[in-house]
C-alpha cells in the first residue's frame, strides 16, 4: 500500500520527521510523522503531525532479543474522523490492516532470515 516514503529531516533517529503516501483501494492518503522514540535496531515509534484523513495516528515497533533469535511487535492506534461513522470505518479498517501487517511481518522475517 505504501507508495512514497521520505524523510523530511536529516534521516532516521530521535525527533526525525517523515512523510508517506499510501494507496488504499485506489485513493492516495498522505501523512506527516514525527519520531517519538528511537533506539537503532530496537525501537521505532512515531506520531502523526498532519494527515489528509486521520484525526490521529501513533505506532510503535519493537524488536526484542529472545533465546532463539528475536521477537517483533507492532502496536498502532488510529483515530478516524466522522465520529460514530469513523468508528465503523475503523472496525473494517482494522480487518484490512491485519492482512497488510501479516505481509509486513512475513517480509521482515524473510529479510532477517536471509541475513543469517
Amino acid at each position: 500500500m505504501l507508495e512514497k516514503f521520505e524523510y523530511t529531516s536529516d534521516g532516521p533517529g530521535p525527533d526525525s520527521t517523515f512523510y508517506w503516501e499510501e494507496d488504499v483501494r485506489g485513493k492516495i492518503y498522505w501523512n506527516h510523522f514525527r519520531t517519538t522514540e528511537w533506539v537503532e535496531n530496537r525501537v521505532f515509534a512515531y506520531e502523526m503531525t498532519s494527515s489528509s484523513f486521520f484525526k490521529s495516528y501513533t505506532e510503535r515497533w519493537l524488536i526484542e532479543p529472545t533465546a532463539s533469535g528475536c521477537s517483533f511487535s507492532l502496536n498502532d492506534d488510529l483515530v478516524f474522523p466522522y465520529g460514530l461513522w469513523g468508528k465503523v470505518m475503523g472496525f473494517f479498517g482494522e480487518r484490512m490492516a491485519k492482512k497488510s501487517t501479516q505481509q509486513v511481518l512475513q517480509n521482515i522475517k524473510r529479510l532477517a532470515e536471509a541475513d543469517s
